[in-house]
Order: C-alpha cells, then structure tokens, then sequence
C-alpha cells in the first residue's frame, strides 16, 4: 500500500514539475522576446536541468527558487524611450527598466498575496513585476495594482503559459514599434494613431509582448503573392 501512495506521489511530483518547466520556459522566452537580457541557457533549460535546480527533496517544483529577475538590452530601452523634438529638446526617460517574475504556488490569490507582491516591486525600483499563479486572482486583490505606478504588475496562469502561443504557425510575427518609428509611420501615412486598426492590451499575444496602451504593433503575415505583408495595431 505504501509503494503504491509512494508511485502517485512520485507520478504526481513528475506532472506537477512538467508543467513548471513548461511554464518556466515560456516566461523566459517571452522575457527575452520583450528585449530583457537572457540568455541561451535560461530558454533552452531541460527537463532534467530544471529538475536538479528547481525541486525540493521530495522532486516537487519549489516556486520559490524559480523567482528571477531581468534587465533591460539597450535595443528595449530605445524602443521605449521618447524621441527628442524641438518642442522637447529634454523628454523624461523612459519608463521601462528591471522585470521581477515571481511564481505563487497558493491556490487562492487575494489581498495579502497580491500586497506582499507590490510590496516587492515597489521596495526594489523594479519597473514591471509578473505574477504566475494557478488560480484566478480575486477581484478585490487586482485592486492592488494600481497601488505601484508607474510600474506595471501583470498577471498570467499557469494553464496559459503551458504553450507559447507565439510558436503557433497561425499567430503572424508582431513587432512593437518605437516611439519613433511610430512618428514616421503617422507622418508617412498622414494619420492620427486613433486610426489605426486596434489591438487589445488584453490580446493573447500584446499580453505577450507587454503591450502598453497607445503603443503601435507591427504584424507581419505570410502572403503567397508579395511573400510578406505587414499590418499595423495600435493597442488600446
């Protein structure tokens, strides 16, 4: 009787750990498709390699070693900063800087959990903090999240990041633009950014990229005529 409890909880410990992996993986690779520094390793991280470094003495996942954080690449910093202009020779910087993802393995996820997070954020200057949890957080902790402008808290399950959506061969390649070349696309084609087609913040994949409102995607489809083609979305 005890070998069999000892192979569910091995067989369950496996699962449990897959679907960190997974999850982990996913986190990393859209860290790194956002513009933060990460490297090879952390995307391409095994199974066997995030077992030894990641589970606790009883081969379940420790979320708690699984917290990282990341900074900027020069090129993100660009694409977020505010181009200089006659009427502001001197523009703020920008506001981006070091990400905090955290991994919360408690079923429920309301005001203490959520507090303890802005907490975090907002005692380490970090500029954006994910949140990766198992379950729905309750409405009256997202009211949590305003409480650390100007950074950013997002949140993402578990379930959700098993795939990383982008891979799909459906879902066409989106690019943020800069602030600049956001410019030069509205003066070349003699536009207010309100007309431009929309793309939700809450788009699977602006989710993705972290896609801030008033922000200007660049999608590019396959075409069997002109090879590619290329859209524009501007999030709202």
């Amino acid at each position: 009787m005890n070998n069999d409890n000892e192979d569910k909880q091995l067989a369950e410990a496996e699962r449990e750990t897959t679907r960190l992996w997974r999850a982990w993986r996913t986190v990393k690779e859209m860290c790194l498709d956002r513009g933060y520094q990460i490297s090879d390793d952390e995307v391409r991280i095994t199974l066997d390699e995030f077992k030894a470094m990641f589970t606790d003495a009883n081969g379940y996942p420790d979320r708690k070693k699984m917290q990282f954080s990341a900074v900027p690449t020069e090129a993100m910093v660009q694409r977020y900063s505010i181009p200089v202009t006659a009427t502001q020779p001197n523009p703020p910087p920008p506001q981006i800087g070091t990400i905090w993802v955290e991994f919360v393995g408690e079923q429920s996820i309301g005001i203490k959990q959520m507090r303890a997070f802005a907490h975090t954020i907002d005692d380490n200057n970090f500029m954006t903090g994910i949140i990766v949890t198992p379950s729905s957080i309750t409405p009256a902790a997202l009211k949590i999240i305003p409480t650390v402008l100007p950074a950013v808290i997002e949140h993402f399950l578990e379930q959700d990041l098993l795939v990383n959506i982008t891979h799909h061969e459906l879902v066409p390649k989106h690019v943020l633009l800069s602030r600049e070349d956001k410019q030069r696309l509205l003066e070349r084609y003699r536009l207010k950014e309100s007309q431009l087609p929309r793309i939700q913040v809450g788009d699977p994949v602006a989710k993705y990229l972290g896609l801030r409102r008033g922000q200007v995607v660049k999608i590019i489809r396959k075409s069997e005529t002109a090879g590619r083609y290329a859209s524009y979305r501007w999030a709202i």
